[in-house]
């Protein structure tokens, strides 16, 4: 007598299980190649390896075809290290000297100036919008210009100054943070697209078989945070390995890095062989890429575990290096500690290395605020600069110093002679960039005399994602991945190399 079939709802916990793995779309596909052969789970298979037999499939390469001929031309950089000051920092307090604005204290921003542009909704309601010159008095440095003007916040970075490319006249769509460092990140403002360290990693792979490709440090700095999210470090449709690996400070550098009390080494070894080849038999009947993706990490974590000690531990590192990236430089997680192991992973082939430093959004008290957030960073982004050139990799590591954009001329809330703080601006900020191809010692781009708005060589986040790609020796059009349809690249339909800041 057959077996009464039992409702979803009473079957057994583990035939229920069964049931539910069944009807998997991929299950669902090798169920039918297996009945079908070349017929329907054929087609599926064909899909998911990215095989050209169709007419409409051959004008789309497989990415092993489009990642072969990488490097497209002789690369300037070998790396990025990448630091990313979250909030955005003002421009006029840092970069933009404004002396003429002293006259215009207090003064309402013209409405030639303005233009209609939009703005936030926390300074839409302002009855006024007082201009409100930066309390900070700039200095000149020697450079190959005869000399760039920077805040006296920025002392140690002006002795770099010979050495840095400042570009003034950056621009973003985004006016609010979480859009803006998206964009930045990603080369749009949607969510879920790949960050631009995963685009280095699926191009170029790594250079270190120990260590990741794409790595990231965070700083906790003074003042308002903003949201700190994975994704902006994260892979979206490319294969999960290419995602960065955060290092966090304190004891365990990667959660679940050790080993548990008890587990030997070989234990671990022979976890990971068994896992290894269920997973292999888990990829033959699916098919499926993250399948690989997962045996690849978890091989990488058994190699970091030796080589993370490694990387972590300063001991090796002479006082004088110390002493250069300052007082703070053996707190783990400050940004000295983590500009020192920014150097320590370009010295190991590290492809991307990502620095976030948070707290630049100084809506009020900036004048405070803005001297506390510098002092934590200038001694030692420049100790950085002069850590890598001293070693010989300032040359092939490209270092980039970006916000997500800038702040406005005018003040938002009460405006005094000692205190202001200034809104989101999109329209133009500073970013700067050193070594890895780039001419050093310059300024490019410029902007009114409010900086308010370009009026001289416009660079927009994608020009600056081509760039970056291009001293990689990456041609921008062609690094692409195909997904929900389409082949996607990182600076999706724009981008333009900026020509004259490289050597």
């Amino acid at each position: 007598m057959s077996r009464p079939r039992l409702s979803i709802a009473a079957r057994p916990a583990d035939e229920l299980e069964e049931y539910l793995s069944n009807l998997t779309r991929r299950r669902f596909f090798g169920s039918l190649a297996g009945t079908f052969g070349a017929g329907m789970g054929a087609l599926a298979l064909t899909q998911l390896v990215g095989s050209r037999t169709t007419a409409a499939a051959a004008n789309y390469p497989a990415p092993q075809d489009i990642l072969q001929n990488l490097p497209h031309f002789a690369p300037k950089a070998k790396r990025v290290i990448y630091m990313h000051m979250e909030g955005a920092p003002s421009q006029l307090d840092l970069f933009d000297h404004k002396p003429g604005l002293n006259d215009q204290y207090n003064a309402d921003l013209p409405n030639t100036i303005r233009n209609g542009q939009r703005i936030t909704g926390m300074t839409s309601g302002q009855a006024r919008f007082p201009v409100a010159p930066s309390v900070f008095r700039f200095d000149r440095h020697a450079n190959n210009e005869g000399g760039l003007m920077l805040s006296e916040l920025l002392p140690h970075t002006g002795s770099i100054a010979k050495d840095i490319c400042v570009i003034r006249s950056m621009h973003t769509q985004a006016i609010n943070h979480e859009p803006g460092i998206t964009f930045f990140q990603t080369g749009t403002e949607q969510p879920g697209r790949p960050s631009v360290g995963a685009w280095m990693s699926y191009g170029l792979g790594s250079a270190n078989a120990n260590l990741p490709a794409f790595v990231v440090l965070i700083t906790q700095g003074i003042g308002n945070m903003q949201a700190l999210s994975a994704r902006f470090w994260g892979s979206g449709f490319l294969p999960s390995e290419h995602q960065g690996c955060r290092l966090r400070a304190g004891k365990d550098s990667v959660l679940y890095l050790r080993d548990p009390d008890g587990v030997s080494r070989d234990d671990r070894r022979r976890m990971l062989d068994l896992v290894g080849k269920l997973n292999e038999e888990e990829f033959q009947a699916t098919l499926d890429p993250e399948i690989r993706a997962r045996i690849a990490q978890f091989e990488m974590a058994y190699r970091m575990q030796m080589s993370v000690p490694e990387l972590t531990d300063l001991s090796q590192e002479k006082q004088e290096t110390l002493d250069m990236y300052g007082p703070n430089v053996r707190t783990a997680g400050s940004f000295a500690a983590n500009c020192l192991l920014a150097r320590r992973l370009a010295e190991r082939g590290v492809r991307f290395i990502q620095l976030y430093m948070r707290g630049w959004d100084q809506h009020g008290n900036l004048p405070s605020e803005l001297r506390a957030q510098c002092n934590a960073v200038d001694q030692p982004q420049a100790a950085l600069v002069k850590d890598l050139k001293r070693l010989g990799l300032l040359d092939e590591t490209l270092v980039l110093w970006a916000g997500e954009f800038g702040r406005t001329v005018y003040s938002q809330g009460v405006l005094s002679r000692e205190n202001y703080g200034r809104d989101h601006h999109p329209r133009c900020f500073s970013v700067w960039m050193a070594g890895g191809g780039v001419k050093p010692g310059i300024s490019y781009g410029k902007t009114d005399d409010f900086s308010y708005n370009i009026v001289e060589n416009p660079v927009e986040v994608h020009d600056l994602h081509a760039t970056m790609l291009h001293l990689l020796g990456i041609d921008h059009h062609k690094l692409t991945y195909r997904a929900q349809g389409r082949d996607f690249r990182l600076t999706d339909v724009k981008g333009e190399v900026i020509s004259p800041i490289l050597l």
